[in-house]
């Protein structure tokens, strides 16, 4: 796969197209990317899961709409976003540990913000409408894990993520902000001025087209990239159907190291009963 072909981009954009089916295509066709585009449903339908609707959207690349993503790949690029495809030297080696890596990945901002496998990492997700003293606790802790040249991984929404954004950049640190839609069309919009300052001194990244919206699918797929680029997680305040579930539950079906503040709110009392080590909440995080 080449990254600088837009028709490997335009696939890899296939709505429910996915890592592994990317892959699956580029052996089937021995990489040659213009046989995959012409190819008909049934030698698509070869790779398991492809059905008549990811067929149909791979058949649809060329013409007007592979010139009109050549046009945005250069309006991107000049806006600083670089980006990898699944099977490239530059795709995180994190993403592979997944059941159902991305194919592509979108990143703006500095790179060493973007955990290595070698890079200690923890991700730090919650409710978005935490109390006062959760918040400011979860700032602090952010704080003393990026001194410490932790990389604090969250989802730039409201609340406790917003606080972890914040704590790791008042330390100097790097964190990183994994979103639901594009690093171009900043969710929440009032996280805007927090998203300029990440590109400055972290990283934003998505898996999604840079332009995209946020939608609830993607807001909730992208808890097993926040999970997936760290070596731990710690769910500050949650409820028991709150979002940082989703991430939770990822990390006890990977074995990731699972940490939350001993709060009575259901979703902390959840994951202790399920094994989380609690934390008192004027504690320091064990790093």
């Amino acid at each position: 796969m080449r990254k600088s072909d837009a028709g490997w981009v335009a696939l890899a954009l296939v709505n429910h197209l996915g890592g592994k089916k990317l892959l699956a295509l580029n052996s089937l066709f021995d990489g040659n990317l213009q046989a995959i585009l012409s190819a008909d449903e049934a030698g698509l339908r070869r790779v398991h899961g492809i059905g008549p609707k990811i067929a149909a959207s791979i058949g649809e690349i060329q013409g007007a709409p592979l010139d009109r993503l050549k046009r945005q790949l250069e309006l991107w690029q000049g806006a600083g976003i670089h980006y990898a495809i699944i099977g490239e030297s530059e795709y995180p080696a994190h993403m592979m540990r997944l059941p159902d890596p991305p194919a592509i990945l979108f990143w703006r901002g500095i790179e060493d913000a973007i955990p290595s496998v070698n890079t200690p990492s923890i991700a730090i997700v919650g409710t978005r409408s935490p109390t006062p003293k959760v918040t400011e606790a979860t700032e602090r802790i952010a704080y003393e894990l990026a001194c410490a040249g932790v990389i604090v991984v969250s989802g730039l929404a409201l609340g406790i993520d917003t606080a972890a954004h914040r704590g790791a950049l008042a330390a100097g640190g790097r964190t990183l902000a994994v979103l639901g839609g594009g690093i171009l069309n900043i969710y929440p919009p009032e996280n805007q001025a927090l998203a300029e300052q990440l590109i400055r001194c972290g990283a934003l990244t998505s898996e999604v087209s840079p332009v995209a919206s946020a939608r609830t699918p993607a807001l909730v797929a992208r808890n097993r990239l926040i999970t997936a680029f760290s070596s731990s997680l710690f769910v500050a305040e949650t409820t028991a159907d709150g979002g940082a579930m989703h991430a939770a539950k990822r990390a006890l079906t990977a074995n990731i190291p699972l940490f939350t503040f001993d709060l009575p709110a259901t979703g902390n009392q959840a994951l202790i009963q399920q094994g989380a080590q609690r934390l008192p909440l004027d504690s320091l995080f064990p790093v």
